[in-house]
């Protein structure tokens, strides 16, 4: 598993190599919904990182966010967001990263998330402890809703789940120290990890969004559930991740409101 790992980071920082060399020459930008932009970057970014697995890996599968799934022989699936955060990439807004997972038996192994303007990579392998740059990371102490700082992210289609969104936004900024969205779920998790958010909620993602990011927040000590607090998966669409210690306040503000 240590192989994956270290190829998923070796990867992950080529890419993030490519993604930086690029701003500011982005030469085609495509709408996949109202608001939900893809750019040739990801694409470029995605092949790159296929190739390379393909070449390393070829008897695994694959679930990437533009190209979608690729057949493997074996146990072993790859999750990929070449640009998480894309709207972001898009205005220069410093805060989007590459996310790759590697699943064994659907069961996430290695999970790296790296954010190529920061120059951080945040890793983990499953069992082995989550890390920043080779260096141990763990989730906050923070013991009260009162106290923390979350983050959010809104759904891209008006509807669905928006206006619930908008809701708990309110409810969560009454009840805490403030709340942030910042456009980058995958981000958004490592930051929980890393003790710097306390907790994070949100709607509407995808597997790609969050496989990599929900190892680390649980190797680093923290918790995800869905919004009823069940164990989370990465395909549930929802995902609530804390420091554990908010976890159960968190949960009473999410049932505030109907499904």
């Amino acid at each position: 598993m240590k192989e994956l790992l270290h190829a998923a980071q070796t990867i992950a920082r080529q890419a993030g190599t490519c993604i930086v060399a690029s701003l500011g020459d982005l030469h085609r930008i495509d709408y996949k919904g109202r608001v939900d932009l893809v750019t040739d970057v990801d694409r470029r970014v995605e092949k790159l990182i296929l190739d390379r697995l393909r070449h390393d890996f070829p008897g695994h599968g694959v679930l990437a966010e533009e190209s979608g799934t690729g057949p493997g022989a074996g146990d072993f699936r790859w999750v990929i967001d070449p640009i998480d955060g894309t709207t972001n990439f898009v205005h220069g807004y410093p805060f989007f990263a590459v996310s790759i997972a590697v699943q064994h038996q659907e069961e996430t192994v290695a999970g790296v998330v790296y954010n190529p303007l920061a120059d951080e990579l945040f890793s983990a392998l499953k069992g082995e402890g989550a890390f920043l740059n080779g260096r141990k990371i763990r989730v906050s102490a923070t013991p009260e809703l009162s106290s923390s700082l979350l983050a959010t992210g809104f759904p891209y289609r008006i509807g669905d789940h928006w206006h619930q969104a908008m809701d708990l936004f309110k409810l969560f900024y009454y009840r805490t120290r403030g709340v942030r969205r910042d456009g980058s779920a995958a981000l958004d998790l490592c930051y929980v990890a890393a003790g710097r958010f306390d907790g994070f909620w949100e709607y509407d993602l995808h597997p790609w969004d969050v496989a990599a990011g929900m190892l680390i927040v649980a190797e680093a000590g923290g918790k995800c559930s869905d919004f009823q607090g069940k164990p989370s998966a990465i395909d549930d669409g929802q995902i609530l991740a804390s420091n554990d210690h908010i976890h159960r306040q968190m949960l009473q503000i999410l049932r505030l409101l109907p499904d």
